[in-house]
């Protein structure tokens, strides 16, 4: 039986009072959408695109179509998309150069001379409401002069989204006009509605036109229980036909593993292979040169070697980082990623890879002890970053679970591990990491304890996807990389650490079939979780209009009589 995904909380009407209390001199502008009036018809979608002359393939406002049930008890819904602008908004912290920000009056912007187009902010989102158009396209093909002249070169190859109209909204301010009430500066959206299904307005002045609806009737707000405090209301109920809880079959895993259902997120795009290759490099690089510095803290090593193994990890992370380089949308504005330490963590990220290089550097003329322990502090600072990074992306299921952290680290530190017990292999009985009988008893043990680390981490978090809201689609991938990670990731490292230690004689050889198979497993790990199971949040509803035919019909009206054979509806999105 599937467990369903946790869903937002409804919300009641609210008095006059509550509203009151609300009352502000700065305008908290937001939008509700009643899904019993919008028909389909994508007016929005077309209006959004006039307005803000997005190419092909990019729609900041979208409308999707979604059915529910098998013949003869089905129901079709509309339901309307885009940038919540929320209170809280995900993308605005993980964003490395402060090229997107949230306003006093709720708008969360973007400055496109600013952004980088490295997508922290895309997978950040819970709500698909970002992307990325790296190459222009033009609509028939070829170049036209009307699109040429409408063409924003600023938008390409950064990160986009709604904007509610911001031009319109600050043009209301000087003209002495309403946002909602007077079309010239409502969003293009709103104001295009043949149905009247998209109202916009101040949800901190209770007299308001969206207020009073909030007022008036239940409402949903998408992904509420993700904590972005979303500002788009989802109406759902009339006076006179109340809405209806989602049945156990619109939420099993049935629907949810049906890419053609519009609510399902899709595998995202925009952190891939290279992406992947950051994470691992960067683990390994990090993950050795934390563990050489353990090692040197009790055992002897010596400093010229010890500078030198730095100075090749420091190598080895950038390289990693170079991936990342080519990954993002604009190179020439790389330095600006440095620029919000305060609340990024990529931006933390290359600090510690700062940090890391200029001490690895300083050692090679130095080999101080001084000079290993920072470069030591600042490879596992870099390692607690790549962790971050991803757990902070809220917009990918698997990648926000609390277990996420501290799987990267874990990680990196068998690879790391794994690495240093290749060097010692080549070395025995070379006395750079102590001699040979300090590295067959240390490195096996040491490897030992990792693998089960790991082991006990990956089991943890297979049995967890579940409960913690982790999709069928991401979940199979999981489950079938698990097979491979456990036999050669954690399983033959395993027995080949063991045999180092108590088969001293050939713990060369242990060792090198371990660690390959230790790093060979992390790297797996790292791809699958990244690349093969990144599947975006997908979109929700907590609450449905009562509508449809047979079991979903109007109360009333469920005596439909229809053909018997059950054919199994799918969905689709614009």
């Amino acid at each position: 039986m599937s467990a369903a995904p946790s869903m937002p909380s409804v919300q009641a009407p609210q008095s006059s009072a509550a509203h009151g209390a609300k009352l502000s001199s700065t305008p908290r502008w937001g939008m509700v959408i009643d899904l019993n009036r919008c028909v389909g018809c994508q007016t929005c979608t077309i209006a959004c695109k006039h307005a803000n002359d997005t190419q092909p393939g990019v729609q900041w406002r979208r409308v999707i179509d979604v059915e529910f049930g098998t013949f003869p008890d089905v129901e079709r819904v509309f339901m309307v998309v885009g940038c919540q602008h929320c209170a809280e908004p995900p993308c605005v912290p993980v964003c490395p150069t402060g090229a997107t920000r949230r306003r006093d009056d709720g708008l969360v912007t973007m400055n496109y001379d600013q952004c980088i187009g490295c997508a922290s902010c895309v997978v950040a989102c819970p709500y698909q409401a970002r992307t990325i158009a790296h190459d222009h396209s033009w609509y028939y093909g070829v170049e036209t002069a009307q699109e040429n002249h409408s063409r924003h070169r600023e938008r390409e190859g950064v990160a986009q989204k709604c904007t509610f109209c911001i031009d319109k909204i600050d043009q209301a301010m000087d003209r002495d006009l309403t946002p909602g009430i007077d079309w010239d500066v409502t969003p293009a959206c709103a104001a295009s509605c043949i149905a009247q299904a998209i109202h916009f307005g101040n949800l901190n002045d209770p007299a308001s036109n969206i207020s009073q609806l909030v007022r008036d009737e239940p409402y949903f707000r998408m992904h509420e229980e993700l904590g972005a405090d979303p500002q788009i209301r989802y109406l759902y109920s009339t006076p006179a036909v109340p809405g209806r809880d989602l049945m156990p079959e619109d939420l099993g895993d049935g629907r949810l593993d049906d890419l053609e259902n519009a609510l399902v997120g899709k595998r995202q795009q925009f952190w891939d292979w290279r992406a992947a290759m950051n994470w691992c490099f960067g683990g390994l690089s990090s993950g050795a040169v934390v563990m050489l510095w353990l090692w040197s803290l009790y055992m002897p090593i010596v400093p010229a070697s010890h500078a030198a193994f730095n100075f090749l990890f420091a190598i080895l992370m950038a390289a990693g980082l170079f991936f990342v380089f080519f990954k993002i949308g604009w190179k020439s504005r790389f330095w600006r990623a440095v620029l919000r330490p305060q609340t990024s963590w990529m931006s933390r990220e290359l600090w510690a890879a700062l940090l890391f290089g200029s001490a690895a550097l300083i050692s090679l003329v130095w080999p101080h002890g001084l000079f290993f322990a920072w470069v030591g502090v600042a490879a596992l600072l870099f390692l607690v970053c790549q962790a971050k990074i991803l757990q902070t992306a809220r917009g990918i299921p698997n990648w926000r679970l609390p277990l996420m952290p501290w799987i990267v680290i874990a990680t990196g530190l068998l690879e790391g591990t794994s690495l240093l017990g290749l060097i010692a292999a080549s070395q025995l009985p070379a006395p750079f990491l102590g001699g040979r009988d300090t590295a067959v008893t240390i490195l096996p043990i040491a490897g030992v304890a990792f693998v089960f680390l790991n082991a006990s981490l990956w089991t943890g978090y297979r049995m967890s996807a579940r409960d913690a809201g982790i999709g069928p689609l991401s979940r199979a991938v999981i489950e079938k990389a698990s097979l491979f990670l456990d036999l050669v990731g954690h399983g033959l490292p395993l027995l080949m650490f063991l045999s180092a230690f108590f088969l001293p004689d050939s713990a060369a050889t242990f060792l090198v079939i371990g660690g390959a198979a230790a790093i060979v497993g992390g790297i797996f790990k790292k791809f699958t979780l990244i690349v093969g199971a990144g599947y975006e949040q997908g979109y929700a509803l907590a609450m449905l209009p009562q509508r449809g035919s047979g079991t979903k019909a109007v109360p009333g009206l469920s005596n439909i009589k229809s053909s018997p054979a059950p054919t199994r509806v799918y969905a689709s999105g614009s």
